[in-house]
């Protein structure tokens, strides 16, 4: 069924999250729709392990108003899911009981596991990564989990997170050494009993949830980080650790303003980067790794694709949706031009030897260079380019992404250049030249079908000295339009690849034509 929406309602300890999700006509998923309220449930248990009334009624509230916004979003599901606040609230029968009279709401309550596994599952969905550590570090509890093989291995549940040990540890928003000695010791203590942790050094420490996108945020923002997503952002452990000795040092007014940091986690981020350093310490990993996905993206693939929720290729995936988002372009042609394009580099690519990751780059962008023609035909070159830096185009590193931009919308060297001028930090020369090789190629596999008649079946490409000899077998059609089309872009494609390219059967054509 296309057009449905789900909605994805997560009561965490720290804030309770809305996100609509939507299936549009092309079968493409995006987010329709979201929201957040901070909530600080885990400082909110009394004495007696209770979460106290009025935060029972303000959450009640919240969830009223979320409920409106899904009616309003016309969702055929709200799938509401509650973590570590309420599961060890000791009246949290009653909580339930209370929400449900109150908002008609059936609240899952995840357990540690449960909470772990879909935090995976929006993980693995969103990065190309085989092995490593996974951390979601929430206001109540400390999710940690083993991955081998993009499958999940071993995990566990802590119950403490940031706000907790905030609340435990630190004295206004301030955490001295006395609080943080103790914070480090509970910590350590509680991962000596999961010997599983120690075994394998040198895997990435990848990090789920607000702690570490807060973290991530501010990184970037201190180096002036000129790409504009978090996801998939890697930080050494020397920065995150100079960066929370700054953090630390700060008073809780001064850490408020700090570039990237929200108002509402000034408090907490202290605390929550200190548990991160312990586990990144005992794991003895190799880098961190911020991932933009979790538990409610981990929610939603389970709940749309319940019998197959975990992703073969996110990449092929990721491509796949972003073209059905931008469905102006005609899929035929699209497609011709993409097979065109890697049947040319195989030709090429056997004297040039390009490493391997190139191919991956260009048929992404080859799948993807006319999207921009959603917004304005006329320019969809310079549209293309943005969707694809702007988009979430999973599977990629930031680097690839500003390549596969950067090729998808090649017109000539002067202009990449000055496209790629506020990224040239994440660029080097060698990475230029690969962009301008591929950009060209992709503008002649563009110009093998200009018609968008698919008029090339099968073709035999052949590299004869300073000639790349282009011989379709049986075309359909004269082909006088792609051949004019390939003479134009051939002294530019000649300097790059050292080879002029001729498409020989139209060149045959014109010479019977002029007997």
């Amino acid at each position: 069924m296309t057009g449905q929406r789900i909605g994805i309602i997560d009561i965490g300890s720290n804030s309770v999250r809305l996100v609509v999700y939507e299936e549009t006509p092309n079968g493409a998923h995006r987010v329709a729709d979201s929201s957040k309220r901070p909530a600080r449930l885990s400082e909110r248990i009394d004495e007696d392990g209770r979460l106290t009334d009025a935060a029972i009624d303000e959450l009640i509230d919240t969830l009223h108003h979320f409920a409106l916004i899904c009616g309003h979003n016309h969702t055929s599901r709200i799938r509401a899911v509650a973590t570590a606040a309420i599961r060890n609230a000791a009246n949290r029968a009653s909580i339930l009981e209370r929400i449900r009279a109150a908002t008609g709401l059936e609240i899952e309550l995840l357990s540690g596991e449960e909470e772990a596994t879909y935090g995976f599952l929006g993980m693995i969905n969103s990065l190309q990564i085989r092995d490593g550590f996974l951390i979601d570090i929430g206001g109540g509890s400390t999710e940690l989990s083993l991955f081998r093989n993009r499958a999940l291995v071993r995990s566990v549940s802590f119950p403490f997170g940031c706000v907790s040990l905030n609340k435990r540890f630190a004295s206004k928003g301030m955490l001295t050494d006395d609080g943080l000695r103790p914070l480090e010791a509970l910590v350590a203590d509680a991962l000596r009993k999961e010997s599983w942790v120690f075994e394998t050094p040198g895997l990435p420490l990848v990090g789920v949830g607000g702690t570490v996108r807060a973290l991530g945020r501010m990184h970037q923002a201190a180096r002036k980080y000129p790409f504009p997503q978090t996801h998939n952002y890697p930080i050494v452990g020397e920065q995150l650790d100079e960066l929370f000795d700054q953090m630390r040092k700060l008073p809780l007014d001064k850490r408020r303003k700090l570039p990237g940091l929200s108002k509402d986690r000034a408090d907490v981020i202290v605390p929550g980067a200190a548990i991160l350093r312990v586990v990144y310490r005992a794991a003895r990993a190799a880098h961190y790794r911020i991932c933009g996905a979790g538990l409610r993206d981990g929610l939603f693939h389970a709940t749309k694709f319940p019998d197959r929720p975990k992703l073969g290729n996110v990449l092929e995936y990721s491509i796949n949706n972003l073209a059905a988002l931008h469905p102006a372009a005609p899929r035929p042609h699209v497609q011709q031009v993409s097979r065109l394009a890697l049947e040319l580099y195989d030709v090429l690519n056997s004297s040039s030897k390009m490493p391997p990751q190139t191919r991956v780059l260009l048929q992404t962008a080859s799948q993807l260079f006319r999207i921009g023609a959603s917004i304005d035909y006329y320019e969809y070159a310079r549209h293309s380019f943005y969707l694809i830096i702007h988009s979430h185009l999973n599977g990629l590193t930031h680097r690839e992404i500003i390549m596969t931009a950067a090729i998808a919308s090649y017109r000539s060297k002067s202009k990449t250049r000055r496209q790629l001028s506020e990224y040239k930090e994440l660029l080097n020369d060698s990475d230029l030249e690969v962009i301008y090789k591929l950009g060209i190629l992709l503008q002649l596999s563009a110009a093998l079908d200009r018609t968008e008649t698919q008029a090339i079946g099968q073709f035999n490409a052949q590299l004869n000295g300073a000639q790349l000899m282009l011989r379709p077998v049986h075309p359909r059609g004269t082909l006088a339009v792609e051949s004019r089309e390939v003479e134009e872009l051939s002294h530019e494609f000649k300097k790059l690849w050292g080879a002029a390219p001729l498409l020989e059967a139209a060149a045959k054509q014109d010479l019977s034509t002029r007997r």
